[in-house]
């Protein structure tokens, strides 16, 4: 069960996802050790499907979720729960331009994109000393206002290092930055040291973020 928030005519989870299984139940692999160098098996044309506790540590799952790779993202046997999937990149646009269209920027603006002190959680984010980052308690009423609760969850690269808990969180979209190449792929991402959310293009699919889903 996972807390889920409404934004706009959207409802998120307001939780990363914490699945071992796909929605089949099918069991989504992972490594031994959880810091095993995946760049030769992608070099080679794998498609290490995985997911993983930061670090391999099991007690960080019920607060920050599991890290997936692309191609456990994109697996045709469904990553989210039935009735709802992993937003796609019009999606996450249509969440950050309402929460800038309405008042969310720590600024109280409706333009830029000011909105990650109103889309982070109030736990799990290092401290920051820039105005209106989410990693500073300044604008208290602007932080996590839209309840989405995002965390600083950080990232598996392919080599296996862990990296960025408290610093940084990245949810992967399902959409391609080319129709015809899935090689390249859109993330969402926040800092602690930042007031924007980021739209980044990633190129290694074994790398492992957050997912959040939406709602069909």
């Amino acid at each position: 069960e996972y807390e889920i928030v409404e934004i706009g005519t959207q409802w998120w989870m307001a939780e990363n996802l914490k699945v071992t299984k796909y929605r089949n139940g099918d069991p989504i692999g992972t490594t031994v050790p959880a810091d095993l160098d995946l760049s030769e098996v992608v070099y080679e044309g794998g498609r290490p499907a995985y997911q993983w506790a930061y670090q391999g540590n099991e007690q960080f799952v019920s607060m920050y979720g599991r890290l997936y790779t692309w191609f456990a993202v994109t697996d045709p046997r469904g990553l989210c729960p039935a009735g709802w999937h992993v937003p796609s990149y019009d999606e996450w646009m249509g969440m950050q331009n309402y929460l800038i269209e309405n008042g969310y920027n720590y600024d109280g603006s409706a333009t830029g994109n000011k909105i990650a002190k109103a889309m982070g959680a109030l736990v799990s984010w290092e401290a920051s000393v820039v105005e209106g980052t989410v990693g500073n308690a300044d604008f208290p009423a602007k932080r996590n206002a839209s309840k989405f609760r995002g965390l600083a969850a950080g990232i598996r690269w392919t080599d296996g290092e862990f990296e960025g808990m408290g610093e940084s969180g990245g949810w992967f979209t399902s959409t391609n930055y080319y129709d015809d190449y899935d090689g390249i792929f859109w993330v969402f991402t926040m800092f602690n040291t930042s007031w924007g959310v980021s739209a980044a293009t990633c190129d290694h699919e074994a790398d492992a973020v957050s997912v959040r889903c939406i709602k069909d």
